[in-house]
């Protein structure tokens, strides 16, 4: 059976998890949600991810729903296709730094990027709202300071987890990519953190994340 991926099409936790199918050269069904309507709410949905969020995986009846942990699923059950994402299972210490960026990731730079995202973007251009200023200036302040950090460490190392690609540095790119959108040139502006744009140009240069950028769709390897 093909994976079924639920979501809406545009949804930046979607995006990014979809990058690692097509860089595992996973076919999969895109099921859409209609969320506008309010489908995430219904029971039958509820019943699949008791949160009422987007997006949700269905893998021949075994259902995963947050993006981190799908992320690591595929990368994990798909470690021999494709890019190896993970660090190598009986290394303690680069499991140690692996982990160490996805909580930097976690923690550091998803809540402020989706507050600027939602605040700065989808507020007004999606849902014709004012954003919050008081809350956009908080996150925007907050991410600049955590930016400043990744600069350090990626001055001293190609990635967040050090030389080699991982999950944790993908991760970025579903809300990392709108940020623009909403005005924040953080991750981009060269002149200010030339090692955090270089790394950032590079994972927005994956086809992988060209595939899906403008939308998640099924997927079917040539």
């Amino acid at each position: 059976m093909v994976l079924k991926l639920y979501s809406f099409a545009n949804s930046p936790n979607v995006t990014r998890v979809a990058v690692f199918l097509h860089e595992k050269k996973i076919p999969y069904e895109f099921v859409p949600v209609k969320y506008q309507e309010g489908e995430h709410k219904t029971p039958e949905y509820l019943a699949k991810h008791p949160f009422g969020q987007v997006p949700y995986l269905d893998d021949d009846g075994f259902v995963l729903y947050e993006s981190w942990a799908m992320a690591r699923y595929i990368c994990d059950k798909y470690r021999d296709q494709g890019p190896d994402l993970l660090p190598p299972v009986n290394d303690v210490k680069k499991r140690a730094l692996f982990e160490q960026a996805a909580s930097i990731e976690v923690a550091n730079f998803n809540p402020n990027a989706g507050a600027i995202a939602f605040e700065g973007f989808v507020k007004p251009a999606i849902y014709k709202r004012e954003p919050d200023r008081a809350r956009l200036d908080a996150a925007t302040k907050a991410l600049e300071a955590k930016l400043d950090a990744y600069e350090a460490i990626l001055s001293k190392q190609k990635y967040l987890a050090g030389d080699e690609l991982t999950v944790a540095d993908l991760i970025h790119l579903g809300y990392g990519s709108m940020l623009s959108k909403a005005g924040f040139d953080g991750l981009t502006n060269a002149q200010k953190r030339p090692n955090v744009a270089r790394w950032f140009d590079e994972l927005e240069s994956r086809p992988s994340w060209q595939a899906v950028k403008d939308g998640v769709k099924s997927f079917t390897p040539a």
